[in-house]
């Protein structure tokens, strides 16, 4: 069992005012006279105070879909720029059968979370990096991007507009999913003549059924998250459901998650399913290195930051099995999944 470091615990509790802190430049506490317009057209219909929640069971929130009132949507236009976004009632979206982003992936998602405060405000988390991590998606895709101020306006405009999903402190987030996708008709493989952003909301609570409990870890060997020259470093829509198959092996056997190692050499430590992860010996914090097929975690830098403030060596580097095996302490993060502490790892006969 891997012992818990309460240097290292204090470290990960900073995260949280981190949160409030940051709010002054890259969250908000106030919204802007555009969007409060836009909010105030959007829930006329409605007839709820500000101040009230929806109707959910607070107390047992899974990681599970529970629409919030409203999504947003910007289209771009011929000339590759992003129209002016509107909120509208939470529904489906309509797409032309050969839309790029059905026939050939072109999508990209992001996530961030709401947090509301005990005088209920709600703070948001590092947009900009959010929004600078789509556009290097974008880029990679083949698609336009709205830019870094479109994208936090947005954001504050779907977290305003469904306040009342938004959990008591402390009972959770408002989880906010914005989307970028090839929606125009395309038969040939090229980039679509028409893209979609839009973002929706959902209050969540812990994204692991064990809660706060440690995670245990199954290394896999036979399947890889990613590869070389591949898509692995953005968050492309095609890099998730290959990893299911692994997945659920993996938690058909009672395990939590799946760690992959690299395709190349299949000895270095890559990433698990759904987020990053970190090692600590002693007061040396090691984590693989964003090279390309490695996602760079806004929680991840976040970590980071935070545990050389407070006196931990942190290397981004190529990490052998080995040295997870030998490790003091190993954690995992990510927006979905917070920070969550690794109690085994399992490699074919040792645990």
């Amino acid at each position: 069992m891997i012992q818990t470091n309460s240097g290292l615990r204090s470290l990960v509790q900073s995260l949280r005012p981190m949160t409030s802190s940051l709010s002054k430049l890259e969250a908000y506490s106030c919204y802007t006279s555009q969007a409060a317009s836009a909010l105030q057209q959007a829930t006329k219909p409605n007839s709820y105070r500000e101040d009230e929640y929806a109707k959910v069971d607070w107390d047992n929130l899974g990681f599970g879909i529970t629409p919030a009132d409203f999504v947003y949507t910007m289209k771009c236009s011929i000339d590759g720029k992003f129209e002016q976004g509107e909120l509208a009632p939470y529904g489906n979206v309509e797409l032309s059968p050969s839309a790029a982003v059905l026939n050939y992936g072109q999508g990209l998602y992001e996530g961030t979370k709401a947090y509301r405060t005990d005088d209920g405000r709600l703070l948001l988390f590092r947009l900009d990096r959010n929004a600078a991590r789509m556009k290097m998606g974008a880029d990679r895709l083949c698609m336009p991007c709205p830019s870094i101020y479109q994208f936090v306006d947005a954001v504050k405009q779907t977290a305003l507009a469904n306040k009342r999903w938004t959990p008591p402190p402390g009972k959770g987030t408002l989880y906010i999913r914005p989307l970028l996708m090839g929606s125009g008709p395309i038969l040939g493989l090229a980039p679509a003549p028409e893209y979609t952003f839009l973002i929706y909301a959902s209050p969540v609570g812990n994204y692991f059924k064990e809660g706060l409990k440690p995670l245990s870890i199954y290394v896999e060997e036979e399947f890889h998250r990613a590869t070389r020259g591949g898509a692995g470093g953005i968050k492309s829509i095609t890099n998730y459901a290959p990893v299911l198959k692994a997945m659920a092996r993996a938690k058909s056997r009672g395990f939590s998650d799946v760690l992959y190692l690299d395709s190349a050499n299949k000895k270095n430590l890559e990433e698990v399913s759904s987020c990053n992860i970190f090692l600590v010996k002693g007061n040396v914090i090691s984590t693989p290195a964003t090279n390309g097929t490695i996602l760079p975690g806004v929680t991840r830098r976040s970590i980071i930051e935070i545990a050389r403030d407070h006196g931990y060596q942190v290397e981004e580097r190529a990490i052998p099995l080995d040295e997870l095996m030998d490790a003091d302490e190993v954690f995992c993060t990510g927006t979905a999944v917070g920070v969550a502490p690794v109690g085994t790892i399992t490699y074919q006969d040792r645990r």
